[in-house]
């Protein structure tokens, strides 16, 4: 094969679970507030029983999710950080992003989660129009959503990004593009622009909202992509537009390893010795993570369909060599599906450089299933 053995890069996911008021379209591991005691402790123990899978590395990103993990106190925050650095060995260049959402702003607690050596935030905006933030069951407004992006461009983070959602209930595209314009306006690093899907047992599932034609919703996509790439937000990832991308998001999308701890967190480990990656998963329920972190060991069956699965969510593609870098398998393995994939339209090779063509961009489930 030629390719070299070696560990992927490595990140550390870390999951709170609890939000003020859980969303009607959320079908992420998140229970309406109702912290517990000694989580921080839990989640401390549970990274001491992964340390193994580090094998000598250093973390080169974190992201703390949830839930609403910006709920943390600055008691749980510092005792959280000082255990990470006395377990883990951080980048020089680390990327640390805290999830927040306006509706829980505190300018003080921004500046304390810069103190702390957090350096991004993702802030869940989801809409600056009152009546889709109502719709969507949000607990801020509108100015919420604008002083809490101003303040943080004021607290002066290295980075921080805005979620937008389109495809709301009953959302015009003028809306949408209203959306789009202010999320532009208030010079975030990066906007990840994303439509609304109807995810089974949420509340939306039950209770589906009016949403707007098929039609509507594909230009909404279009024009708004369109819109961030001629203000200088790059589309690395289907979803993620960056003046300065993610090292968090790139590490997943080129199949790299992290370290999943917290309830319900899943990760992706690479044994040097074996070199079969697996996946991770931890007790779902905040009781039982709290209780008996049982986790879950499962091998990776399909590593070519899994590296393509998420190599394929990147626009400007992959080199060839990552792929036998990270499945220790020679691209052969795949030469049928890439030649298919390129008799279709769907995908495009530059040399050792493999991407999606705008045609597999678009329809990127399809292009996906090809690997299956």
């Amino acid at each position: 094969m030629g390719c070299i053995l070696e560990l992927p890069p490595l990140s550390l996911y870390i999951h709170y679970p609890w939000c003020v008021k859980k969303c009607p379209y959320c079908d992420f591991n998140s229970h309406d507030c109702d912290q517990r005691s000694g989580y921080i402790e839990s989640l401390l123990e549970d990274l001491n029983e992964d340390l193994d899978y580090i094998q000598g590395r250093t973390i080169q990103s974190i992201f703390l999710g949830g839930g609403t993990p910006s709920l943390m106190s600055e008691q749980e925050l510092f005792k959280l950080f000082t255990g990470l650095k006395k377990r883990l060995k951080f980048a020089n260049n680390i990327e640390i992003t805290l999830e927040t959402n306006p509706g829980i702003f505190e300018t003080e607690k921004f500046k304390l989660f810069k103190h702390i050596g957090i350096n991004r935030l993702s802030i869940g905006v989801q809409s600056f129009n009152d009546k889709h933030l109502k719709s969507l069951g949000r607990i801020h407004n509108a100015d919420e959503a604008i002083y809490a992006c101003e303040q943080a461009n004021q607290v002066d983070f290295k980075c921080f990004n805005i979620d937008i959602m389109y495809g709301l209930e009953r959302q015009t595209l003028d809306e949408c593009l209203s959306d789009v314009h202010q999320a532009i306006n208030l010079k975030p690093d990066h906007i990840s622009f994303y439509q609304l899907t109807i995810e089974p047992n949420t509340y939306f599932a039950k209770y589906t909202p009016i949403l707007p034609s098929d039609e509507v919703i594909w230009q909404m996509g279009n024009i708004g992509v369109s819109l961030l790439e001629r203000n200088g937000y790059t589309r690395y990832e289907v979803s993620a537009f960056g003046k300065t991308p993610s090292k968090h998001n790139l590490n997943y999308w080129q199949f790299g390893d992290y370290i999943g701890i917290g309830a319900g967190a899943h990760g992706k480990i690479t044994l040097l010795k074996e070199f079969l990656p697996f996946r991770t998963i931890k007790a779902r329920l905040p009781n039982d993570y709290l209780e008996n972190r049982q986790k879950q060991v499962n091998q990776i069956k399909n590593l070519s369909f899994d590296f393509m699965l998420n190599a394929l969510r990147l626009k400007h593609g992959f080199d060839l060599k990552l792929f036998e870098l990270r499945t220790r398998q020679p691209i052969q393995v795949i030469e049928y599906q890439l030649n298919k994939a390129k008799a279709l339209g769907l995908f495009e090779l530059d040399g050792k450089l493999a991407k999606p063509s705008k045609k597999g961009f678009d329809f990127l489930n399809d292009l996906q299933a090809i690997f299956l």
